[in-house]
C-alpha cells in the first residue's frame, strides 16, 4: 500500500550498511532528510527502508516503505510475511536495455559462430563455418514487462519476428508483433515456430519450473536463453531436451542456485553457456533515478510505477 504523503513526511531514511557513500547522499538529497543506518532491535516510529534485503528487526509495522536495489524480488517475499501494508518498490533502471543487449549479443554470435570460430582460433585451425541470416526468423520472449519489451524492441531492430508470452489473454505490447497466453495452443505453436525462446520470467508460484519437459519438447531445435530467474527452468527437463536436439543451445544467466562450484553439473550441459547473472547489472545510478522517481509518486499520493504487488510477487 502506498504510504499517505503525511506519513512519508515524518517517516526516517534508513539505508543497508553495504550501499555506498555518493549512493547515500543522493538518497539524503531526494528524501530531504538524513539516513541513518538500521537499528538491530525494532525502530520507533515509521520508516522508509533502502537495501538489497530486509533484516528480520525491521520487518515491523513501522515500516511504511521499502526500496529494492535489486529488481528480482522473489528473494525478499520468500523469506517471510511481507511486513503489513508496506510499499514494496523495485530497481530497474536501463536493465531492460542491459538485458536486451545481452540477449541480442548471444543470438548474433550464435549466427555467425562466434565461439565456433573462437575454438578454432584457439587451435590455428582455418576452416569456413557457415553464417545464418536471422532476419525474419522468430524470437519468442516469455514475460512483456519492462525487461520483455526491451528485448523484444531491440531485436526487431534486426527484423527478427517477435512473440511475447504473458499470462493474461489478448492485447498487444510494445516490441512486438503478436502476443499470445501463456500455456494457449497459440503459445504450444510458436514454441515449435521459435529459432530462439527468450525467458524474462520472474520467479513466483507460478513461475517455479515453467519451463519443463512439456515447453522443452514442443520446441524443434530452439535455442534458449534465460535471463529471468534461475528457478523458473527444470534443469533436468532442459538437460534432457539438450540431449535429444529438442534445445539447440542454451544460455543461462541465471541457475536455480547460485553460484554454481567448479563440481556442479550444470558446467557440464552439452552446447550450454552460463554467465556469472550479469546481464543485468544494477548501478549506482539506476538506484538513484528510480527510488526518485518513486519518492515524487508517493508525494503526490500517487502508486510508483515500480511497485510490487506482494501478492503475485512482482
Amino acid at each position: 500500500m502506498t504510504p499517505h504523503p503525511d506519513v512519508l513526511a515524518g517517516a526516517r531514511l534508513l539505508t543497508a550498511a553495504d550501499i555506498g557513500p555518493s549512493v547515500v547522499r543522493a538518497l539524503e538529497r531526494i528524501a530531504g532528510r538524513p539516513a541513518g543506518r538500521p537499528y538491530d532491535t525494532e525502530p520507533d516510529g515509521p520508516f522508509v527502508y533502502v537495501g538489497a534485503s530486509l533484516p528480520e528487526a525491521l520487518r515491523t509495522p513501522e515500516l511504511v516503505w521499502f526500496h529494492s536495489v535489486n529488481a528480482g524480488t522473489d528473494a525478499l517475499l520468500a523469506a517471510g510475511r511481507w511486513p503489513g501494508n508496506a510499499l514494496l518498490t523495485r530497481t530497474v533502471g536501463r536493465m531492460g536495455e542491459r538485458i536486451a543487449q545481452y540477449v541480442a549479443a548471444w543470438i548474433l554470435a550464435e549466427c555467425q559462430s562466434v565461439t565456433e570460430h573462437a575454438a578454432q582460433h584457439a587451435r590455428a585451425e582455418w576452416r569456413r563455418l557457415p553464417a545464418e541470416f536471422v532476419g525474419g526468423q522468430t524470437v519468442l520472449v516469455h514475460g512483456t514487462g519492462h525487461i520483455g519489451t526491451a528485448v523484444a524492441g531491440l531485436l526487431r531492430r534486426f527484423s527478427l519476428r517477435t512473440v511475447g508470452v504473458r499470462r493474461t489473454p489478448g492485447g498487444t505490447a510494445p516490441g512486438f508483433d503478436r502476443v499470445v497466453e501463456a500455456g494457449s495452443d497459440e503459445e504450444a505453436a510458436e514454441l515449435t515456430a521459435a529459432r530462439w525462446v527468450v525467458s524474462t520470467l520472474p520467479l513466483t508460484a507460478g513461475t517455479e519450473r515453467f519451463f519443463g519437459a512439456a515447453r522443452f519438447s514442443a520446441m524443434d531445435g530452439a535455442s534458449f536463453v534465460n535471463t529471468g530467474r534461475g528457478g523458473t527452468v527444470d534443469m533436468a527437463a532442459l538437460e534432457s531436451a539438450l540431449r535429444t536436439g529438442a534445445v539447440r543451445r542454451a544460455v543461462l544467466d541465471v541457475l536455480p542456485d547460485e553460484p554454481a562450484g567448479p563440481e556442479e553439473a550444470v558446467w557440464h550441459l552439452p552446447r550450454t553457456v552460463i554467465t556469472s547473472h550479469s546481464a543485468g547489472i544494477t548501478a549506482d545510478e539506476d538506484v538513484v533515478t528510480d527510488f526518485e522517481a518513486c519518492w515524487e509518486a508517493v508525494v503526490r499520493g500517487r502508486t510508483p510505477t515500480l511497485a510490487v504487488d506482494t501478492a503475485r510477487g512482482y
